[in-house]
Protein backbone atom coordinates (compact mmCIF):
# COMPACT_ATOMS: atom_id res chain seq x y z
CA UNK A 1 0.00 0.00 0.00
CA UNK A 2 1.16 3.52 -0.77
CA UNK A 3 0.76 6.20 1.90
CA UNK A 4 1.48 9.92 1.71
CA UNK A 5 2.15 11.35 5.18
CA UNK A 6 2.33 15.13 5.61
CA UNK A 7 4.22 16.49 8.60
CA UNK A 8 6.48 13.43 8.27
CA UNK A 9 9.36 15.09 10.13
CA UNK A 10 7.04 15.93 13.02
CA UNK A 11 6.55 13.94 16.20
CA UNK A 12 3.41 11.95 15.32
CA UNK A 13 4.39 11.99 11.64
CA UNK A 14 7.74 10.26 12.16
CA UNK A 15 6.28 7.54 14.39
CA UNK A 16 3.41 6.93 11.96
CA UNK A 17 5.87 6.56 9.07
CA UNK A 18 8.00 4.10 11.10
CA UNK A 19 4.99 1.86 11.84
CA UNK A 20 3.86 1.93 8.20
CA UNK A 21 7.37 1.03 7.01
CA UNK A 22 7.45 -1.91 9.46
CA UNK A 23 4.38 -3.21 7.63
CA UNK A 24 6.23 -2.96 4.28
CA UNK A 25 4.12 -0.05 3.03
CA UNK A 26 5.57 2.51 0.64
CA UNK A 27 5.66 5.84 2.47
CA UNK A 28 6.06 9.28 0.91
CA UNK A 29 6.81 11.96 3.48
CA UNK A 30 6.08 15.66 2.98
CA UNK A 31 7.23 18.39 5.38
CA UNK A 32 8.24 22.05 5.04
CA UNK A 33 10.78 21.72 7.92
CA UNK A 34 9.82 25.12 9.33
CA UNK A 35 11.56 26.70 12.31
CA UNK A 36 8.66 26.70 14.80
CA UNK A 37 11.01 24.63 16.98
CA UNK A 38 14.59 23.31 16.67
CA UNK A 39 15.05 22.08 13.11
CA UNK A 40 17.77 19.66 14.18
CA UNK A 41 15.17 17.47 15.90
CA UNK A 42 13.17 17.31 12.66
CA UNK A 43 16.24 16.48 10.61
CA UNK A 44 17.23 13.72 13.05
CA UNK A 45 13.75 12.21 12.78
CA UNK A 46 14.09 12.29 8.99
CA UNK A 47 17.50 10.64 9.23
CA UNK A 48 15.84 7.65 10.93
CA UNK A 49 13.18 7.40 8.23
CA UNK A 50 15.60 7.67 5.32
CA UNK A 51 17.30 4.44 6.39
CA UNK A 52 14.34 2.53 4.92
CA UNK A 53 14.33 2.04 1.14
CA UNK A 54 10.52 2.27 1.09
CA UNK A 55 10.60 5.87 2.33
CA UNK A 56 10.80 8.88 0.02
CA UNK A 57 10.83 12.49 1.17
CA UNK A 58 9.70 15.76 -0.43
CA UNK A 59 10.41 19.11 1.20
CA UNK A 60 7.26 21.07 0.48
CA UNK A 61 4.71 23.31 2.19
CA UNK A 62 1.10 22.13 2.00
CA UNK A 63 0.12 25.80 1.57
CA UNK A 64 1.86 25.71 -1.85
CA UNK A 65 -0.87 24.10 -3.96
CA UNK A 66 1.10 23.93 -7.22
CA UNK A 67 3.97 21.98 -5.69
CA UNK A 68 1.71 19.80 -3.53
CA UNK A 69 -0.45 18.77 -6.50
CA UNK A 70 2.69 17.92 -8.48
CA UNK A 71 3.70 15.48 -5.69
CA UNK A 72 0.20 13.94 -5.57
CA UNK A 73 0.10 13.49 -9.37
CA UNK A 74 3.57 12.01 -9.45
CA UNK A 75 3.15 9.41 -6.70
CA UNK A 76 -0.63 8.74 -6.82
CA UNK A 77 -1.07 7.77 -3.14
CA UNK A 78 -3.88 5.43 -2.14
CA UNK A 79 -3.99 6.72 1.43
CA UNK A 80 -3.19 10.17 2.80
CA UNK A 81 -2.48 10.90 6.47
CA UNK A 82 -2.43 14.67 6.97
CA UNK A 83 -0.50 15.54 10.13
CA UNK A 84 1.02 18.78 8.83
CA UNK A 85 -0.28 21.77 10.76
CA UNK A 86 0.82 24.73 12.78
CA UNK A 87 0.60 23.33 16.30
CA UNK A 88 0.29 24.87 19.75
CA UNK A 89 -2.45 26.78 21.55
CA UNK A 90 -0.13 29.42 23.03
CA UNK A 91 1.66 30.30 19.78
CA UNK A 92 -1.73 30.94 18.13
CA UNK A 93 -2.14 33.94 20.45
CA UNK A 94 1.06 35.47 19.06
CA UNK A 95 1.03 34.46 15.40
CA UNK A 96 -2.46 33.60 14.11
CA UNK A 97 -1.41 34.11 10.47
CA UNK A 98 0.64 30.87 10.55
CA UNK A 99 -2.50 28.96 11.58
CA UNK A 100 -4.53 30.47 8.74
CA UNK A 101 -1.80 29.56 6.28
CA UNK A 102 -1.09 25.95 7.33
CA UNK A 103 -4.32 24.83 8.95
CA UNK A 104 -6.81 26.50 6.62
CA UNK A 105 -5.18 27.16 3.23
CA UNK A 106 -2.89 24.14 3.55
CA UNK A 107 -5.66 21.79 4.57
CA UNK A 108 -7.89 23.10 1.77
CA UNK A 109 -5.08 22.19 -0.65
CA UNK A 110 -4.89 18.66 0.81
CA UNK A 111 -8.63 18.18 0.27
CA UNK A 112 -8.44 19.40 -3.32
CA UNK A 113 -5.45 17.17 -4.13
CA UNK A 114 -7.27 14.16 -2.65
CA UNK A 115 -10.28 14.95 -4.83
CA UNK A 116 -8.25 15.40 -8.02
CA UNK A 117 -6.20 12.21 -7.55
CA UNK A 118 -9.08 10.03 -6.25
CA UNK A 119 -7.46 9.05 -2.96
CA UNK A 120 -9.04 5.97 -1.29
CA UNK A 121 -9.02 7.38 2.25
CA UNK A 122 -7.88 10.64 3.86
CA UNK A 123 -7.09 10.66 7.59
CA UNK A 124 -6.45 14.07 9.14
CA UNK A 125 -5.40 15.44 12.52
CA UNK A 126 -7.92 17.39 14.54
CA UNK A 127 -7.50 18.12 18.26
CA UNK A 128 -9.11 17.72 21.66
CA UNK A 129 -8.94 21.52 21.89
CA UNK A 130 -12.11 21.72 19.73
CA UNK A 131 -14.11 20.83 22.88
CA UNK A 132 -13.34 24.31 24.27
CA UNK A 133 -14.76 24.99 27.72
CA UNK A 134 -17.18 22.05 27.66
CA UNK A 135 -18.22 20.81 31.11
CA UNK A 136 -19.54 17.48 29.80
CA UNK A 137 -17.08 14.66 30.60
CA UNK A 138 -15.80 12.49 29.08
CA UNK A 139 -15.74 14.40 25.78
CA UNK A 140 -17.81 12.59 23.15
CA UNK A 141 -17.72 13.06 19.39
CA UNK A 142 -21.41 14.02 19.19
CA UNK A 143 -21.04 17.02 21.53
CA UNK A 144 -21.45 20.56 20.20
CA UNK A 145 -17.95 21.88 19.44
CA UNK A 146 -18.83 25.14 17.74
CA UNK A 147 -17.43 27.43 20.46
CA UNK A 148 -13.61 27.07 20.43
CA UNK A 149 -11.67 29.18 22.93
CA UNK A 150 -8.38 29.47 20.98
CA UNK A 151 -7.59 30.26 17.36
CA UNK A 152 -5.74 26.95 17.10
CA UNK A 153 -8.91 25.12 18.16
CA UNK A 154 -10.95 27.22 15.72
CA UNK A 155 -8.64 26.20 12.86
CA UNK A 156 -9.00 22.51 13.79
CA UNK A 157 -12.78 22.71 14.02
CA UNK A 158 -12.72 24.43 10.62
CA UNK A 159 -10.78 21.45 9.24
CA UNK A 160 -13.55 19.10 10.37
CA UNK A 161 -16.24 21.18 8.67
CA UNK A 162 -14.17 21.59 5.48
CA UNK A 163 -13.49 17.84 5.36
CA UNK A 164 -17.16 16.97 5.79
CA UNK A 165 -18.14 19.22 2.87
CA UNK A 166 -15.57 17.57 0.55
CA UNK A 167 -16.60 14.13 1.70
CA UNK A 168 -20.25 14.94 1.01
CA UNK A 169 -19.73 16.68 -2.33
CA UNK A 170 -17.09 14.43 -3.86
CA UNK A 171 -17.69 11.12 -2.03
CA UNK A 172 -14.15 11.08 -0.57
CA UNK A 173 -13.83 8.74 2.45
CA UNK A 174 -12.40 10.93 5.22
CA UNK A 175 -11.68 10.30 8.91
CA UNK A 176 -10.74 13.04 11.38
CA UNK A 177 -8.90 12.29 14.63
CA UNK A 178 -9.17 14.44 17.74
CA UNK A 179 -5.80 13.81 19.40
CA UNK A 180 -5.54 14.08 23.20
CA UNK A 181 -2.08 15.27 24.39
CA UNK A 182 0.23 12.83 22.62
CA UNK A 183 3.60 12.24 24.33
CA UNK A 184 6.65 9.98 24.10
CA UNK A 185 10.19 9.74 22.60
CA UNK A 186 11.00 12.33 19.91
CA UNK A 187 8.26 14.62 21.28
CA UNK A 188 8.04 18.33 20.45
CA UNK A 189 10.21 20.56 22.69
CA UNK A 190 7.34 23.01 23.25
CA UNK A 191 5.13 20.33 24.87
CA UNK A 192 4.82 20.34 28.67
CA UNK A 193 6.71 17.07 29.28
CA UNK A 194 9.69 18.28 27.24
CA UNK A 195 9.69 21.66 28.99
CA UNK A 196 9.49 19.83 32.31
CA UNK A 197 12.36 17.48 31.41
CA UNK A 198 14.48 20.44 30.30
CA UNK A 199 13.80 22.27 33.57
CA UNK A 200 14.71 19.15 35.60
CA UNK A 201 17.95 18.50 33.71
CA UNK A 202 19.11 22.13 33.67
CA UNK A 203 17.90 23.05 37.15
CA UNK A 204 15.52 25.69 35.76
CA UNK A 205 12.09 26.85 36.94
CA UNK A 206 9.01 25.42 35.19
CA UNK A 207 5.84 27.50 34.89
CA UNK A 208 2.84 25.51 36.13
CA UNK A 209 -0.45 27.07 35.02
CA UNK A 210 -3.66 27.18 37.05
CA UNK A 211 -1.37 26.26 39.98
CA UNK A 212 -1.30 22.68 38.69
CA UNK A 213 -5.04 22.18 39.18
CA UNK A 214 -5.55 20.64 35.76
CA UNK A 215 -6.24 17.17 34.38
CA UNK A 216 -4.89 15.90 31.08
CA UNK A 217 -5.73 12.78 29.06
CA UNK A 218 -2.16 11.97 27.98
CA UNK A 219 -1.85 9.38 25.17
CA UNK A 220 1.37 7.49 24.47
CA UNK A 221 2.69 7.76 20.91
CA UNK A 222 2.79 3.99 20.18
CA UNK A 223 -0.89 3.68 21.06
CA UNK A 224 -1.69 6.65 18.81
CA UNK A 225 0.18 5.31 15.78
CA UNK A 226 -1.41 1.88 16.16
CA UNK A 227 -4.80 3.59 16.16
CA UNK A 228 -3.98 5.71 13.09
CA UNK A 229 -2.96 2.68 11.03
CA UNK A 230 -5.97 0.62 12.08
CA UNK A 231 -8.23 3.54 11.16
CA UNK A 232 -6.57 4.05 7.77
CA UNK A 233 -7.46 0.49 6.77
CA UNK A 234 -11.14 0.80 7.64
CA UNK A 235 -12.67 3.08 5.04
CA UNK A 236 -15.93 4.90 5.93
CA UNK A 237 -18.83 4.21 3.56
CA UNK A 238 -21.78 6.28 2.48
CA UNK A 239 -24.87 5.25 4.41
CA UNK A 240 -28.53 6.05 4.06
CA UNK A 241 -29.47 9.08 6.16
CA UNK A 242 -32.61 8.06 8.04
CA UNK A 243 -33.34 11.66 9.06
CA UNK A 244 -33.83 12.90 5.50
CA UNK A 245 -35.75 11.21 2.72
CA UNK A 246 -33.71 10.21 -0.37
CA UNK A 247 -30.53 11.47 1.30
CA UNK A 248 -27.16 9.74 1.74
CA UNK A 249 -24.72 10.59 4.52
CA UNK A 250 -21.12 11.37 3.57
CA UNK A 251 -18.39 8.69 3.99
CA UNK A 252 -17.04 10.70 6.91
CA UNK A 253 -16.08 9.92 10.51
CA UNK A 254 -14.69 11.82 13.50
CA UNK A 255 -13.07 10.00 16.42
CA UNK A 256 -11.37 10.88 19.69
CA UNK A 257 -8.00 9.18 20.02
CA UNK A 258 -7.03 9.35 23.68
CA UNK A 259 -6.17 7.32 26.74
CA UNK A 260 -9.54 7.66 28.52
CA UNK A 261 -7.63 8.08 31.83
CA UNK A 262 -7.09 11.76 32.71
CA UNK A 263 -4.33 12.44 35.22
CA UNK A 264 -3.79 15.31 37.65
CA UNK A 265 -1.01 17.61 36.44
CA UNK A 266 0.79 17.51 39.80
CA UNK A 267 0.87 13.71 39.54
CA UNK A 268 2.37 13.94 36.03
CA UNK A 269 5.09 16.24 37.40
CA UNK A 270 5.78 13.80 40.24
CA UNK A 271 6.06 10.81 37.86
CA UNK A 272 8.48 12.77 35.65
CA UNK A 273 10.62 13.78 38.64
CA UNK A 274 10.77 10.10 39.68
CA UNK A 275 11.76 9.04 36.14
CA UNK A 276 14.69 11.50 36.15
CA UNK A 277 15.35 10.97 39.89
CA UNK A 278 15.41 14.75 40.44
CA UNK A 279 13.02 17.42 41.70
CA UNK A 280 12.04 20.48 39.67
CA UNK A 281 11.60 24.10 40.75
CA UNK A 282 8.01 25.21 40.12
CA UNK A 283 6.52 28.66 39.56
CA UNK A 284 2.75 28.53 39.93
CA UNK A 285 0.73 30.81 37.66
CA UNK A 286 -2.88 31.51 36.80
CA UNK A 287 -4.81 29.97 33.92
CA UNK A 288 -3.49 30.70 30.43
CA UNK A 289 -5.75 32.09 27.71
CA UNK A 290 -7.17 29.41 25.43
CA UNK A 291 -6.09 26.51 27.67
CA UNK A 292 -8.40 23.77 28.98
CA UNK A 293 -8.55 22.81 32.67
CA UNK A 294 -9.74 19.27 32.01
CA UNK A 295 -9.52 16.86 29.08
CA UNK A 296 -11.02 13.38 29.09
CA UNK A 297 -11.57 11.38 25.91
CA UNK A 298 -14.41 8.96 25.45
CA UNK A 299 -12.92 6.29 23.16
CA UNK A 300 -16.00 4.09 22.99
CA UNK A 301 -16.75 5.04 19.37
CA UNK A 302 -13.18 4.30 18.26
CA UNK A 303 -13.17 0.99 20.14
CA UNK A 304 -16.40 -0.01 18.38
CA UNK A 305 -14.92 1.03 15.01
CA UNK A 306 -11.45 -0.61 15.11
CA UNK A 307 -11.12 -2.12 18.61
CA UNK A 308 -8.71 0.65 19.64
CA UNK A 309 -7.54 0.28 23.24
CA UNK A 310 -4.43 2.04 24.65
CA UNK A 311 -1.92 -0.30 26.28
CA UNK A 312 0.66 2.07 27.80
CA UNK A 313 0.26 3.40 31.34
CA UNK A 314 1.44 6.93 32.15
CA UNK A 315 4.17 5.51 34.41
CA UNK A 316 5.55 3.30 31.59
CA UNK A 317 5.24 6.06 28.99
CA UNK A 318 7.05 8.68 31.07
CA UNK A 319 9.90 6.23 31.79
CA UNK A 320 10.31 5.54 28.07
CA UNK A 321 10.23 9.26 27.33
CA UNK A 322 12.82 10.00 30.05
CA UNK A 323 15.18 7.28 28.73
CA UNK A 324 14.96 8.72 25.22
CA UNK A 325 15.43 12.29 26.50
CA UNK A 326 18.57 11.33 28.43
CA UNK A 327 20.05 9.53 25.42
CA UNK A 328 19.13 12.15 22.82
CA UNK A 329 20.02 15.32 24.72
Amino acid sequence: MKYLVTGAAGFIGMHTCIELLKKNCKVIGVDNLNSYYDKKLKLDRLKRLRKDKNFKFYKSDIADFKNLYKIFKSIKPQYVINLAAQAGVRYSLENPFEYSKSNLIGFGNILECCKLTKVKHLIFASSSSVYGGSKIFPFKENQNVDYPISYYAASKRSNEVMAHSYSHLFKIPITGLRFFTVYGPWGRPDMFLSLLANAIKKNKIIDVFNEGRMYRDYTYIDDVTEGIIKISKKIPKRVKNTLRKNSTAAPFKIFNIGNNKPMYLKKIISLTENAFNRKVKKRYKGMQKGDLKFTHASIKALYNWVRFKPKTSMEQGIKKFANWYDNYY
